[in-house]
């Protein structure tokens, strides 16, 4: 019984401990200052899907996806910014990073929390604008072979720079193996 009652304190010592490090997080963001050089950032968010999230920007690993935890490198570096009240919020964060051409990484979650789709972006992102990420599918009348029409409809990602779309990525789904690859679609 006694070895019962030890393991059962030490599972709440460690989500405890869980517990503080997101809330250090979280306070952590929430209290970010924003100075003369970042009010001209250009800011980042993604939308869509229950959650998306930001997996890496340039050489900033932001999220990892194996355990789902802020980077300790991505608080410190600044870019991070909070929507909502918690980390635990579906598309709790966005960026907000400098003017220039930067890679953004981007994992969606369409369907459920165990298929994550990602994206990798390179853009040049313009000073103090608003750029969203969001996710779709896109909703076509196929016509053809029974094989072709029964397929899903393609996953997009449309890029918008304030509330025009400049870029538009799509997903095909490939009917004889099941995966595909984000391309870039002429708009």
């Amino acid at each position: 019984m006694n070895k019962l009652f030890g393991r059962l304190a030490l599972l709440g010592a460690f989500a405890a401990a869980l517990t503080a490090c997101q809330s250090i997080n979280t306070a952590q963001l929430k209290n970010v200052k924003e100075t003369e050089s970042t009010k001209n950032n250009a800011l980042i968010y993604c939308a869509g899907t229950d959650d998306c999230e930001f997996e890496r920007y340039d050489q900033i690993r932001i999220l990892d996806a194996a355990n789902q935890r802020l980077q300790k490198s991505a608080v410190k570096s600044g870019i991070l910014r909070m929507r909502t009240k918690s980390l635990q919020d579906p598309n709790a964060l966005y960026l907000s990073v400098p003017a220039g051409q930067h890679e953004v990484v981007i994992r969606f979650y369409p369907i459920s929390k165990d298929k994550a789709e990602q994206l990798h972006v390179i853009h040049k992102f313009n000073a103090g604008q608003r750029y969203t990420f969001k996710m779709y599918r896109n909703r076509i009348k196929q016509q053809g072979s029974l094989l072709n029409v029964s397929a899903p409809d393609p996953l997009c990602v449309d890029l918008k720079q304030e509330h025009k779309t400049i870029r538009r990525f799509c997903k095909p789904y490939n009917v004889l193996n099941g995966l595909g690859e984000f391309v870039e679609k002429k708009l």
